[in-house]
């Protein structure tokens, strides 16, 4: 199934301001301010920090009750950042940190399925070109 997003954008970058849709439930407002500064409405780095946050999540949680572990709870954080790089807007980190509630698994079990997530996982396999992606996992009592 294809998975569809939209965006338009109005006037010149600095000024000007959009809209985006993703699937049927996600929308929001985008601008320089939002992008760049700190002001208020989203960006897409936001909505690739949900993606990626997502996409591992349901990813480990897989991989966990492949192994005969299912998951009570996963919950990931993403924090992806932006600089200037050659004076070009760069995604350069994606810190991907994450608390899984796993009864019946030892922490270096837990700690080999999270790294195969953020390996395996189909976001993170598309960001593959970003240049460093980190992972804190960690196993809940």
């Amino acid at each position: 199934m294809p998975a569809k997003g939209h965006a338009e954008w109005n006037g010149d970058l600095k000024s000007g301001s959009g809209t985006f849709t993703a699937g049927d439930g996600i929308s929001g407002e985008y601008s320089f301010k939002s992008r760049f500064e700190d002001g208020p409405g989203a960006n897409p780095e936001q909505l690739i920090a949900g993606a990626h946050a997502s996409c591992f999540s349901m990813a480990l949680s897989n991989i966990l009750a492949e192994a005969g572990t299912p998951v009570d709870s996963v919950k990931t954080d993403a924090v992806v950042t932006l600089r200037l790089v050659d004076g070009a807007p760069t995604i350069t980190k994606i810190a991907l940190t994450t608390v899984g509630v796993v009864p019946g698994i030892d922490e270096a079990a837990f700690q080999e399925k999270a790294a195969a997530a953020k390996a395996g996982c189909p976001v993170s396999k598309a960001l593959a070109g970003v240049p460093e992606i980190t992972l804190e996992a960690t196993l809940a009592g």
